[in-house]
């Protein structure tokens, strides 16, 4: 028996991953249990583990007082004195009991004990072992299929991968290998869950990570991205070191970098006129990152031009940016999609207007602080100069006509 039983003891610590001493504990406890139910209190039972024989041995204590009161509890010094002639008043004898006698229902608790414990530790090693890979792209293989989800095997647990996290038009067969983002893993106390995605935005920037070495190592980081799965994505990048430039090393010779992220998405589209899917791309946008919100919210409207970008002075996080007419549509977007992941990409609310639109509403509109490209800005001064050049040459000789004196 002690032979199977530290056998069982390392097949669970190899398979299981749960350690001899917490097994031991659960054994212990469940043997206290069954004591404790047999003989209705627990307090004088001691248990102990023999860990070269693999043996538990369960001992009543008793004490050694002039009269019994509970026989459980306690021994006369009479009968202390038959077993050993040195025992005296107040010590503790040790009465060895076999766990055998506890009976069916006892040993029944105690295996339920003993099965709880593991449930419980097995559930905490798989809870931190997949805490740890949170916010990470693991691999696994797709298990079956419901209504509501996606199963991906990673192992040792089921993911889910629910309809929101899925990229419309990519149709997955059981045992297929694919590439998931683990946002979430959390224990609700009946067990482990954990939530995966591939349309979550994280999913591009990881994916960039293990594709392109600048990026892993730092010198080009990625600093926000915006996502509408399977169609479109803008990805803002920056950076640190002067020699390297950044939307270069992420789109890489060719655009080879982007489709090596693009090639890890299959998503589908609805064809009317062929009245089926068809295969179609996502497309990945790739700007500048800068310091100045304006600039960043010029460079993240693009590929359409921006006049001006102005902030509102009563909300620091909203912005209105005006574009030329013909621009208008571009800035907008297919059912709105350029601005609104122009938004997601800056963290501001940002309105679109036309050029006309912004005139026509100038006498009412008061923005805190307007900003026009550059170079746009440095033409205004210059005109603004010029003109104040001509109106003194006006001013001083329309004086010298009337006699006025403009030595002041």
């Amino acid at each position: 028996m002690s032979k199977e039983m530290l056998e069982a003891f390392r097949i669970l610590e190899e398979d299981k991953g749960i350690k001899k001493e917490d097994i031991v504990d659960a054994v212990v406890e469940s043997l206290r249990s069954a004591y404790k139910r047999r003989y209705g209190q627990a307090e004088s039972a001691a248990i102990e583990f023999d860990e070269k024989k693999g043996d538990f041995r369960v001992y009543t204590v008793r004490e050694v007082v002039d009269e019994v009161f509970d026989s459980r509890l306690e021994i006369s010094l009479k009968d202390a004195l038959a077993i050993s002639s040195a025992y005296e008043l107040g010590d503790k004898i040790k009465f060895e009991e076999s766990p055998a006698e506890f009976g069916r229902v006892a040993a029944q608790s105690a295996k339920q004990t003993i099965m709880e414990k593991m449930r419980k530790q097995t559930r905490a090693i798989t809870y931190n072992t997949y805490k740890e890979h949170e916010n990470e792209i693991m691999s696994g293989t797709v298990e079956r299929f419901d209504n509501k989800f996606i199963y991906v095997n990673l192992g040792t647990i089921e993911a889910q991968l629910s309809k929101q996290d899925q990229i419309p038009g990519e149709v997955f067969q059981s045992h297929d290998r694919i590439e998931v983002y683990v946002y979430k893993v959390e224990d609700n106390g009946r067990g482990v869950n954990v939530f995966v995605s591939r349309s979550h935005p994280q999913m591009i920037k990881r994916l960039m990570e293990q594709e392109i070495p600048e990026v892993y190592d730092g010198t080009v980081e990625i600093m926000s991205v915006s996502r509408e799965a399977g169609d479109r994505t803008k990805v803002a990048v920056r950076s640190h070191n002067p020699n390297v430039d950044a939307i270069g090393t992420i789109v890489g010779r060719g655009g080879a970098n982007i489709k090596k992220i693009t090639s890890k998405f299959h998503p589908a589209k609805y064809d009317a006129k062929l009245d089926r899917m068809v295969p179609t791309e996502e497309n990945i946008d790739v700007i500048e990152w800068v310091d100045d919100p304006a600039e960043f919210i010029y460079n993240a409207i693009a590929p359409a031009e921006v006049d001006m970008v102005l902030f509102d002075h009563e909300d620091a996080k909203r912005a209105t940016v005006v574009v030329p007419d013909s621009k208008l549509s571009l800035a907008i977007g297919r059912r709105g999609q350029n601005v609104r992941l122009a938004a997601h990409l800056t963290g501001f609310r940002i309105d679109i207007k036309s050029a006309s639109e912004y005139e026509a509403q100038a006498d009412t509109y008061f923005p805190e602080e307007a900003v026009a490209p550059a170079e746009e800005t440095e033409e205004i001064a210059a005109y603004d100069e010029a003109q104040l050049v001509d109106l003194d040459d006006d001013m001083l000789a329309a004086a010298a006509e009337f006699g006025v004196s403009t030595e002041d």
